[in-house]
């Protein structure tokens, strides 16, 4: 298992420079960083070469996750919202080939943030139009050796897949070896009763795995049961990316967006705690 960091802990923004944070993440000791993968999208040729040449030189790998916008939302009632999400989607697949290929991960099943409509309950219909959305959508993951890894999370913040079975039957639905469930211990801990059957239950389709903590700090600053979490992935001989993703700060986009209202990094050297958790991941997952 190799383990990496999302590069918006440290920032308030989603779009940025990524460069910055490949510097950071190799002199922390990171295998792995991982960043929008909604910007990469938008990148030119030549700045797709020059942020894998970097990423090289430091010896980091990438990884990509991204929550779409409702205008790209593939579940929706509106083909024309349908057809552009599936688009943006084999745009990402495309440009992150261009990287090399690896796992792109989040609510690429739907549009983040977001809630059933006003009066309405069932929500297989979107579940339903969704799964065709993606089984287009794939093709261009399988083309350029991409895994789109659908994101289990809370329902607050989404409503298609909020447990790992339900991630489990929409990937078998997909019926693609490029579709993986991916987990969040932020999440599991809000939605499933415990731990380590949920991450065996995903078994060999767990394609990617966020780590932080109940209160969204980093590893080790909450209650989350590390060593049941760590029991599971030896257990299912996990060999993906663990990626932490923490969020502390205030302010901007970020901030507004994961609902942090109040300072966690008040007093506190974000590195210095980067490493720290770093350390103590690599500890427990040893």
């Amino acid at each position: 298992m190799k383990i990496g960091i999302y590069y918006a802990y440290w920032v308030h923004n989603w779009n940025v420079d990524f460069h910055p944070f490949i510097d950071k993440a190799s002199d922390l000791g990171f295998d792995v960083l991982e960043v929008n993968a909604g910007t990469v999208a938008n990148m030119t040729s030549d700045e797709l070469k020059s942020l894998k040449s970097h990423a090289n030189d430091k010896g980091i790998e990438l990884s990509y996750v991204v929550g779409l916008q409702a205008q790209y939302d593939i579940s929706s009632e509106d083909s024309s919202v349908r057809n552009r999400g599936i688009e943006f989607l084999k745009q990402i697949a495309e440009s992150v080939g261009k990287l090399g290929g690896g796992p792109v991960g989040g609510i690429l099943y739907g549009s983040w943030p977001s809630t059933l409509p006003y009066d309405v309950s069932d929500k297989r219909p979107f579940v339903d139009r969704s799964v065709i959305s993606m089984k287009e959508a794939i093709k261009a993951a399988e083309d350029n050796n991409v895994t789109f890894n659908m994101e289990v999370v809370n329902r607050f913040e989404q409503f298609i897949m909020n447990t790992c079975q339900e991630a489990i039957d929409y990937v078998k639905a997909v019926d693609s070896t490029c579709a993986k469930v991916m987990l969040d211990t932020f999440h599991i801990n809000i939605e499933e009763d415990f731990f380590k059957e949920t991450i065996i239950r995903a078994n060999d389709q767990l394609g990617h795995l966020h780590i932080g903590e109940n209160n969204r700090m980093p590893p080790g600053y909450g209650h989350i049961p590390w060593s049941d979490v760590a029991d599971a992935l030896r257990k299912i001989k996990y060999q993906g990316y663990v990626v932490m993703e923490p969020f502390l700060m205030t302010g901007g986009e970020i901030g507004r967006d994961i609902k942090v209202f109040r300072d966690l990094a008040k007093g506190l050297d974000l590195d210095k705690e980067a490493r720290k958790a770093l350390d103590f991941t690599r500890k427990i997952l040893k």
